[in-house]
């Protein structure tokens, strides 16, 4: 049969564990009490036999056997917890509170013995009480025996081991108890987040785990749950949205392609057209849609692998160099105003390759979109808060403050650059780029309006201190 599913979970199994363990414990201490309990009480009753013995041969050595008996006499029929027996040479009972020694085979040296006497209780019935004893012969040839009645030092041992078993026995069960207990709060917990994963499973992305603000460990798992649950939507959204605008963004070039290479072939056909100049034409749109791919793929990798592959420490001035001297050459032929601050010896770690990428989008899309006689300015600096930003400014029409958010999402585009090339993927991967290097992209206002120019934009691109 299938166990409930209370005993079944894990607080459950451990609380049995745990305890199992006790109990195991418990017995060994309680055996270990014992043992030492009953020793003590076996030595006190042998120390006290043995000055009782040693007290009625002091007596013989003084007065001989007749004063021996009387004094086993006086003491048999006093209050003390002793039994007495002497016996003549010939092993004749001479007098004593016992019939027989329960010593057997004597040899004259002490001897030692347990045995059981018979007593009469309160209801009359004859019980046996555990007994110890010493035996040993006099100088006169004479054997003395002093016992001593042990069912008191018995049963208070026996009341210990009750009231040891008695608390182990409450402590298990209270602690099955609060095992049970604890098991149910935690099957509580834990089923309602099997429940949103099982949703989630048959395709109810829209739900989310409780949080009760305990702020415990549960908290913490539901917390973490509604957090991938929200990554993953968005993550599906962004996929939809992604294969839309693919098709959507994508289906001009290849229309345009597929158009010029019909035309190409039917005019090669007729003995009339450039074949070279069609050619050469197909191959520029086939590179751009390979640069869509491409840009998507790297987005990809980036947001698949969590953070930036194969980082390095180093210095990133070196790196805005050699990009602030690829694209000079391009202000120039635009006739655009171009400038630099860079400061050295700042330290990022990063995958190098990428953050040339972003850097390089940065200043394409500035090139793009800024028009001849504007101004574009590359800075590199340190934060006062030890973060290393990249930053480009230029005078271009710039984004309003309710697209910048928009416009670093994949192959969103604005009404003003749907006449410019690309496919709306610069700022995207740059973000990519930032979030896997754990920093983060800024848009915010670039120079201002100036004449037919402004109000530019500002991208800042910045990194965690390394």
């Amino acid at each position: 049969m299938k166990m409930p599913r209370l005993f079944r979970t894990t607080p459950f199994r451990l609380t049995v564990l745990i305890l199992a363990l006790f109990a195991s414990a418990a017995s060994a201490f309680l055996a270990y009490i014992y043992i030492a309990t009953a020793g003590e009480a076996t030595r006190r009753t042998d120390r006290d036999i043995r000055r009782e013995m040693t007290s009625l041969i002091g007596v013989y050595d003084r007065a001989g056997p007749d004063a021996v008996n009387q004094a086993l006499i006086e003491r048999a029929s006093s209050e003390k917890p002793f039994l007495y027996l002497l016996l003549a040479k010939d092993g004749r009972r001479i007098s004593g509170s016992i019939e027989q020694s329960p010593v057997e085979n004597f040899t004259g040296q002490p001897a030692w013995a347990s045995f059981q006497v018979t007593d009469i209780n309160a209801q009359g019935r004859a019980v046996k009480h555990p007994a110890r004893g010493l035996q040993e012969r006099l100088k006169g040839g004479e054997v003395l025996f002093v016992g001593a009645d042990a069912g008191e030092d018995e049963a208070y041992l026996a009341s210990i081991v009750g009231a040891l078993q008695a608390a182990g026995l409450l402590v298990l069960a209270l602690g099955l108890g609060v095992g049970l207990l604890v098991s149910r709060n935690v099957s509580r917990s834990m089923v309602s987040l099997i429940d949103v994963v099982e949703r989630v499973r048959n395709g109810e992305t829209g739900v989310r785990a409780h949080v009760r603000g305990a702020r415990d460990e549960f908290d913490e798992l539901a917390q973490g749950v509604n957090d991938m649950l929200d990554r993953l939507e968005r993550s599906m959204a962004g996929h939809r949205h992604a294969g839309d605008a693919i098709a959507h963004d994508l289906r001009s070039p290849l229309t345009r392609l597929r158009a010029r290479l019909e035309a190409a072939y039917i005019d090669v056909e007729a003995g009339k057209g450039n074949a070279e100049e069609a050619l050469a034409q197909a191959l520029e749109d086939t590179d751009g849609v390979l640069k869509t791919f491409g840009a998507v793929l790297s987005i990809a990798r980036l947001q698949a692998a969590g953070q930036a592959p194969n980082p390095v420490v180093f210095d990133p001035a070196e790196l805005a160099a050699d990009i602030s001297e690829l694209y000079e050459p391009f202000c120039e032929d635009k006739d655009l105003e171009y400038a630099a601050e860079i400061t050295a010896g700042l330290t990022v770690r990063g995958n190098r390759e990428f953050l040339a990428q972003a850097l390089a989008n940065l200043l394409d899309n500035a090139v793009k979109y800024t028009p001849a006689g504007g101004a574009i300015m590359l800075r590199v600096r340190r934060r006062s808060s030890g973060e290393v930003e990249f930053s480009v400014t230029d005078t271009g029409p710039g984004v309003p403050d309710e697209d910048r958010e928009r416009v670093i999402q994949r192959f969103v585009r604005l009404e003003n650059s749907r006449n410019e090339a690309g496919a709306g993927l610069g700022l995207s991967l740059v973000a990519a780029v930032a979030e896997a290097h754990g920093g983060r992209l800024e848009l915010s206002e670039g120079p201002g309006k100036v004449g037919e120019m402004g109000p530019g934009l500002r991208v800042a691109f910045i990194l965690p201190r390394a």
